[in-house]
């Protein structure tokens, strides 16, 4: 690679960097500066606090037992329908394909709402039973319960593990596990000595992703857990809002980067070694028949669960917003476009989407530009600096919501970044949150393209820009589209963030639907359930336009470029 070359790639790596460096970085320092430095002087007492207070242990105790037995829960569930969806075709996988990505991009605040519409105590099911068994008390009880936020930490990464485990079983090779089976190996033997070993890439760094995102749960600890459980998350969000105890925050943030930064580099080597991706294409296996009476009741059961798992939440938040104490009614979408008195809003409650598309446009364009710069110098960089580097554009991944917010109050409020104030803190915010998950869409295809290409249209005169317009762009397009449309859901859906830097009269929809859930009253819930509801779709829609143009073949693929590599610079 020429020195002008490498001198092009870092211009182009700064503008992330530096991006980073005032909005995450400078902020972060910040806070180790408040947590450590009292009047110019060097001080630990709040480690010493945190590490011999029996409460903060406690804290961090459960926030990693909770992470580890929700990991344990979403993998050991999602490896039978990962098979299902390597190995099987069957009525409907397109749809029900499609639906699955919806509880991965699913605001926790709306996956909360959901699973409170489903099984709350005047949730859909209660109400069922009650009147159908003529009962005087609802049966299922388990808001504010372990059990209630763990259904929803399954619910949110079932997706994850199925698409990532799935993806990489179809491309291992059936003839390796026909071997076995030849040579008399049962068909659990073959999978736990051939396949379970062969899935351990992949399955780890499903795992980790998961951990990590139990690990820093935030919305649905803080709605279905109830006062009596708290995440480091939580406990964050506690002393920094409600308690005012910025130093604590502080060191309870640090503790938090330091966990995860750890996680996010080994996620990072894993998917580097094994070219793991939660973003791409399964390749088309040959699939199994269901002849035997036991894969059809194993893939009918299979494809059950699925679909109540995913399906029914969402299907009771969208009954419940229509239902009120007299049955059918459109009255909690018609409040949403009123402002009353006694309302939790400045503003009509309908304002928080006008606000939220707005935002998730801004953050998309954001991430996009800055996630498009990182993958293509971490792609083309060395080998032993790209696994750094990567796992250093993932911290904000790695890094709670919440303490980005926090760092932001604590930080962008004087010349020259005086944006507290600004509504361009909003999708400043929703960006550096979004801008991992959109490196993590286009890094893997941009690692795809063969040097060949790039090295033939060099040799054919073109110059670096021209090669990056005309060889990688067409086909990293998908990626680029997948990358869009999750930049846009996450941004639409953010809340750790958003409940620091939103201003009262510039609501996004998740504070609108916590502060709805935080109100006492049948107006307050119903019309929670009406703005999840339109988040819900919202984001839904957003997935549903992608797999349009996927069908029509619109995004670039990459077997599709090699058959005509210099027919490009003709």
């Amino acid at each position: 690679m020429s020195t002008k070359t490498t001198k092009l790639r870092w211009l182009l790596f700064s503008v992330p960097l530096i991006f980073l460096l005032l909005f995450y970085f400078y902020p972060l320092a910040k806070i180790v500066l408040l947590s450590f430095f009292k009047d110019g002087n060097f001080q630990l007492e709040k480690i010493d606090r945190l590490f011999s207070s029996p409460i903060y242990g406690r804290i961090l105790w459960f926030t990693i037992w909770q992470a580890l037995l929700s990991t344990a829960l979403t993998v050991v569930l999602a490896i039978p329908g990962a098979y299902v969806f390597a190995k099987f075709r069957f009525a409907g996988r397109n749809l029900l394909e499609a639906l699955m990505v919806v509880p991965f991009v699913m605001p926790t605040v709306v996956t909360a709402a959901a699973f409170r519409a489903l099984l709350g105590k005047n949730g859909l099911l209660n109400n069922w039973m009650v009147t159908l068994f003529d009962l005087p008390h609802p049966p299922i009880d388990i808001e504010q319960t372990v059990t209630f936020f763990l259904l929803a930490h399954v619910f949110y990464n079932y997706t994850l593990v199925v698409r990532i485990v799935s993806s990489y079983w179809s491309g291992i090779d059936s003839k390796v596990v026909g071997a076995a089976r030849m040579l008399g190996a049962s068909p659990w033997t073959a999978f736990r000595t051939i396949t379970l070993p062969l899935l351990m890439p992949a399955i780890g760094s499903a795992a980790l992703l998961v951990f990590i995102f139990c690990f820093t749960s935030f919305g649905v600890i803080l709605i279905l857990g109830g006062p009596g459980y708290a995440t480091l998350e939580v406990e964050i969000y506690r002393q920094a809002i409600q308690l005012f105890n910025l130093p604590m925050a502080a060191t309870l943030s640090l503790v938090q980067i330091g966990f995860n930064f750890m996680l996010m580099w080994l996620h990072a080597h894993l998917s580097k070694k094994s070219k793991v991706s939660f973003f791409s294409t399964p390749v088309d296996a040959l699939q199994e028949t269901t002849q035997s009476p036991g894969q059809k009741l194993f893939l009918s059961s299979n494809l059950l669960f699925m679909w109540a798992l995913l399906v029914a939440p969402l299907l009771a938040l969208l009954l419940r917003s229509f239902t009120g104490e007299n049955g059918f009614t459109l009255s909690y979408y018609i409040a949403l476009f009123s402002s009353q008195s006694t309302s939790v809003f400045f503003v009509e409650p309908i304002n928080a989407v006008k606000n939220s598309m707005g935002f998730a446009v801004a953050a998309m364009l954001i991430s996009l530009i800055l996630g498009l710069l990182a993958s293509n110098f971490i792609a083309k960089g060395g080998n032993k600096s790209s696994s750094l580097w990567d796992a250093i554009i993932m911290l904000p991944l790695a890094t709670s919501a919440v303490t980005l917010g926090f760092g932001y109050i604590i930080t962008l409020n004087k010349p020259p970044l005086n944006l507290r104030d600004s509504l361009a803190i909003i999708p400043i915010a929703h960006s550096l949150v979004a801008f991992p998950f959109v490196v993590r869409c286009i890094l893997p295809s941009m690692r795809l393209i063969p040097k060949s290409l790039r090295e033939t249209a060099t040799l054919l005169g073109a110059s670096p820009a021209t090669v990056f317009r005309q060889v990688d762009l067409p086909l990293i397009r998908r990626a680029l589209l997948v990358a869009a449309i999750f930049a846009f859901s996450i941004s639409m859906g953010e809340f750790g963030a958003s409940a620091f830097v939103t201003r009262p009269h510039t609501p996004t929809m998740p504070v609108a639907i916590f502060r709805f859930l935080s109100q006492p009253g049948d107006m307050n819930y119903g019309q929670a359930m009406a703005m999840s509801t339109i988040l819900m779709l919202v984001t839904c829609s957003s997935f549903l336009i992608f797999s349009r143009f996927e069908k029509r073949g619109t995004t670039g693929t990459i077997p599709a470029a090699k058959n005509g590599a210099t027919s490009l610079f003709k």
